[in-house]
C-alpha cells in the first residue's frame, strides 16, 4: 500500500492445511486467504461481532483502519494529520486505539485512520484495514503461501529456516531488500505485501513512451507505464515479469516496490526483522505458476 504519513515532525508510511510442508514449527499461526493479489486476514474486535477484512501490508509503517469503519466502531479519531500516497494527498487521523485479534493473537494497539474506499472498490470485498510494519517489529514472520498461513516463529525455529537469504534493511518507513533487474547492479526496493503487482521499478533505462499503461490503486486510481523485465532475488531468477516503470523515486532512497506478484511465487517467505534478513524458500508455490531458472 503506497501511503506516506506526516505526523508532527515526520512519520512515514508507504501508505495449516494437513499435509503442507512446514520448515519449522510456528510460535503462533494466523490463517489468510490470497486473492485479488493481496493477503487477506480476518480480524476480530470487541466492538463488533462481524470480523473485519485486513490486508497484510509490509509497505505501511503503522497499521491502518478505514476511517468509516473507525467511525462505525465509535473510535476516538485522534489528531488530524496529512497522508501522502503515490500521486495523492489526503487527510488521516492518528492514533485510533483499537483492541484487535486474529485467531487469539493480539494485533497492534494503535492505527492510522484513512479512507480506504478506492482500494476497496478495486477488490472483491471491502478493505477495513491494513496490518503494517509495526506487526513485524522484533519478530520472525513466515508467510506460507502454500498453506495460506502466517506463522510467527520462535527464535529457535527462525534460526532453522532454510532458503535463499537476502539482507533486509529496516527503516522507520519500511523494509528494503536488494533486487536485480535486467542484470544490472542490485537496487534497494521496498518489500511491500500491500502491492498486488510483481514489481514497480524506478529507472531511466525504460522509456515510458514505449511502455503499455496499467491502472494502479492506492489512495486513488492512477495509470502507470508497464514493461517486461527479468528479475533476480538472490539466485532466484524470474523471466518476463510485468513491471511498472517510474522515472522518479516513489519513496526517497528506494528504487521501487517488490510486491505480492513475485513474493507469492515462493512456497514460503520469511521476514526475519530481528535478524535483518528475508528468507525465500527454495520451493515454488505450487498454486502459483512461475517461470524461474
Amino acid at each position: 500500500m503506497f501511503v506516506l504519513l506526516q505526523l508532527r515532525t515526520i512519520l512515514l508510511i508507504a501508505l495449516g492445511q494437513i499435509g503442507c510442508a512446514v520448515q519449522a514449527l510456528p510460535f503462533g499461526e494466523l490463517p489468510f486467504q490470497f486473492h485479488d493479489g493481496f493477503i487477506w486476514l480476518r480480524v476480530t474486535t470487541r466492538s463488533t461481532a462481524q470480523p473485519l477484512n485486513f490486508l497484510l501490508d509490509t509497505g505501511a509503517s503503522v497499521s491502518v483502519v478505514d476511517i468509516n469503519v473507525a467511525r462505525r466502531l465509535g473510535l476516538d479519531l485522534g489528531e488530524c494529520v496529512s497522508v501522502t500516497g503515490v500521486n495523492s494527498v489526503t487527510t488521516g487521523y492518528w492514533p485510533q486505539k483499537l483492541s484487535a485479534m486474529i485467531d487469539g493473537i493480539a494485533m497492534p494497539k494503535r492505527y492510522l485512520g484513512v479512507d480506504l474506499a478506492k482500494l476497496s472498490k478495486a477488490c472483491s470485498m471491502p478493505v477495513d484495514g491494513l496490518l503494517g510494519l509495526d506487526f513485524f517489529n522484533g519478530k520472525a514472520v513466515q508467510i506460507d503461501f502454500d498453506c495460506q498461513a502466517i506463522k510467527i516463529l520462535s527464535a529457535k525455529a527462525a534460526r532453522q529456516i532454510q532458503g535463499e537469504i537476502l539482507p533486509l534493511e529496516m527503516g522507520r518507513s519500511g523494509m528494503r531488500v536488494p533486487v536485480v533487474v535486467n542484470g544490472n547492479s542490485p537496487q534497494w526496493m521496498r518489500l511491500d505485501t500491500g502491492c498486488a503487482s510483481a514489481l514497480n521499478w524506478v529507472t531511466s533505462s525504460a522509456s515510458p513512451q514505449k511502455c503499455t499503461q496499467r491502472i494502479a490503486v492506492g489512495l486513488k486510481e492512477f495509470s502507470i507505464p508497464s514493461t517486461i523485465a527479468d528479475v533476480s532475488l538472490g539466485k532466484a531468477v524470474f523471466k518476463n515479469v510485468p513491471t511498472g516503470v517510474y522515472t522518479n523515486a516513489i519513496f526517497p532512497g528506494e528504487a521501487g516496490l517488490l510486491g505480492d506478484g513475485l513474493l507469492a511465487q515462493f512456497a514460503q517467505v520469511t521476514i526475519d526483522a530481528k535478524r535483518r534478513r528475508l528468507v525465500l524458500s527454495h520451493e515454488l508455490n505450487p498454486h502459483f505458476a512461475a517461470a524461474r531458472n
